[in-house]
């Protein structure tokens, strides 16, 4: 009988330290909560480096990389991930719009600035009357583009702006700029051709262009293109989702960026009331000559 229930004793005891032993593997050996977020396939540093940061403070981030620009909001709707990281607030606000999604931003991040560029002139200043621009043709970067030249002073656009571009929403022009959209990846081989080129940043930096080339660029200021930390509406509060921000944006996150990207990407750490009111930019007054 003793051997019976010592071996029934011995049993139970297996059985629990292999339960307990599942839940360490599951939670990665550690009481760390694990958060997926959800991030682009392309430059994953600054997520990679947040990852290390969160584990000293208990966080463990998986991120899940995605190949397109759809897939990470429908997962973050459908509960796959906790949180993505790869929009603007602009697009974030026109995605959720057309498909109806269940999500919200929480903070901000960076911004990759859409810049004008020249190999005719060094100033903007020296922008001739009536001196070719290109600029992308795609609606939403065709806007941005228009944006840019207002804030740069060279255009004013007419109040019923709403970040799409054309040329009729042009308001002023008294340079008499010729701004002839083409394929956004066009856009840094016109500086051939054109007296300036606006192109944006991942384009500029393929052709081996930094901001430090550029005549004028955009800063933290262009609200809508600031690019956001995402999540379900309903999940703003939890702690592991707001330390995601309070991580992105520290002074060692900051400064990393900056040392990484020399320039090319920006920390723009607005607040949210800031970015839900981004459509204030689209009458920012124009830039002081």
């Amino acid at each position: 009988m003793k051997r019976i229930l010592v071996l029934i004793m011995a049993l139970v005891l297996a059985a629990v330290t292999a339960a307990c032993g599942n839940k360490e593997e599951e939670s990665g050996g550690s009481d760390n909560k694990t958060v997926k977020v959800g991030v682009s396939s392309g430059d994953t540093r600054t997520w990679e480096y947040i990852a290390e940061l969160a584990k000293k403070e208990g966080l463990n981030i998986e991120l899940v990389k995605f190949n397109d620009y759809i897939q990470p909001n429908l997962a973050l709707n459908e509960g796959e991930i906790d949180a993505n990281s790869f929009q603007t607030i602009a697009y974030f606000d026109e995605m959720v719009n057309d498909q109806n999604l269940k999500l919200e931003a929480i903070g901000a991040t960076v911004i990759a600035p859409m810049g004008i560029y020249s190999k005719k002139y060094k100033k903007l200043e020296e922008l001739p009357e009536g001196a070719s621009i290109a600029v992308p043709n795609e609606a939403t970067n065709f806007g941005r583009a228009l944006l840019l030249l207002q804030e740069a002073g060279l255009i004013t656009l007419k109040k019923e702006f709403n970040g799409s571009g054309s040329l009729e929403i042009i308001d002023q022009n008294p340079k008499k700029l010729k701004i002839q959209p083409v394929a956004a990846g066009n856009t840094p081989r016109l500086m051939d051709d054109a007296d300036a080129s606006i192109i944006n940043n991942n384009f500029a930096v393929e052709a081996g262009l930094t901001l430090e080339d550029a005549l004028f660029h955009e800063s933290e200021t262009a609200k809508p293109y600031i690019n956001i930390i995402a999540v379900k509406k309903g999940d703003a509060d939890r702690p592991e989702l707001q330390k995601l921000v309070e991580l992105y944006q520290s002074k060692k996150v900051e400064d990393f960026i900056k040392k990484t990207f020399k320039g090319n990407t920006i920390p723009a750490y607005v607040t949210v009331d800031e970015l839900l009111n981004y459509q204030d930019a689209w009458t920012v007054p124009a830039k002081s000559e």
